[in-house]
């Protein structure tokens, strides 16, 4: 047994999510973003990006209520949980935004999640690019299927794309905020952007998000 893995089970937030049914911490770090800013509305409708292995759809659904809908995505296959939807696609991929749609029969989301993370490759800048590029992704996504007014969360790991992202997220949101959870680890670079009542949607342009990915990917290969 790794230190890190016992280190990790001494945690209070892995200690607490096992006693209480949540399949991972990070079920608290979304507890602690409504407590605080109460974004997530009785009866909504969420979509959870980057689900898995299932936590942040279960808050999500304790807050939305028996009325509300819970749709979570992601590349890793989830196992089912009772009254949440779950797709196994990629969110990077328009196919899985058009499933995600699909199962929301016409309506808008009220809200947009995203606790998505890359694969950690142990360089730091490659890490926070690809982590900024999941935000990208995930914005792309809220532009396709959020209703006006609506409010999104999303991760990101801290370092030079940052700013320039969240200045993004300013543009389509009334207010943006970011919030580091009590539940996240010390020693962990994330932070958590909140943005507020997204303004009027406007015509997004899938053939320039689709050349950013291929930018994304050829600046990745070239610092790897």
């Amino acid at each position: 047994m790794t230190r890190w893995y016992t280190e990790k089970k001494k945690e209070h937030f892995y200690k607490e999510a096992k006693r209480t049914g949540y399949r991972a911490r990070s079920a608290f770090k979304l507890q602690q973003i409504q407590s605080r800013f109460h974004l997530i509305p009785k009866n909504g409708i969420v979509i959870d990006l980057g689900a898995a292995p299932g936590g942040w759809s279960q808050v999500a659904k304790e807050l939305v209520g028996e009325q509300g809908v819970v749709i979570g995505a992601d590349l890793s296959s989830i196992k089912p949980l009772e009254n949440i939807q779950f797709i196994q696609g990629d969110i990077t991929k328009s196919e899985t935004v058009e499933q995600i749609k699909d199962l929301m029969n016409g309506r808008s989301a009220d809200v947009v999640l995203s606790d998505m993370s890359p694969d950690i490759s142990g360089n730091y800048s490659v890490d926070q690019a690809r982590s900024a590029w999941l935000c990208e992704c995930a914005l792309h996504t809220v532009q396709k299927v959020l209703r006006p007014g609506g409010h999104f969360i999303c991760k990101i790991f801290e370092g030079e794309d940052t700013k320039s992202f969240i200045e993004k997220v300013k543009q389509q949101f009334m207010v943006v905020k970011t919030f580091s959870p009590e539940a996240s680890r010390k020693s962990s670079s994330e932070v958590y952007i909140l943005a507020k009542s997204f303004k009027k949607p406007y015509k997004t342009n899938d053939e320039s998000f689709e050349q950013t990915n291929k930018r994304v990917y050829y600046i990745e290969a070239n610092i790897s």
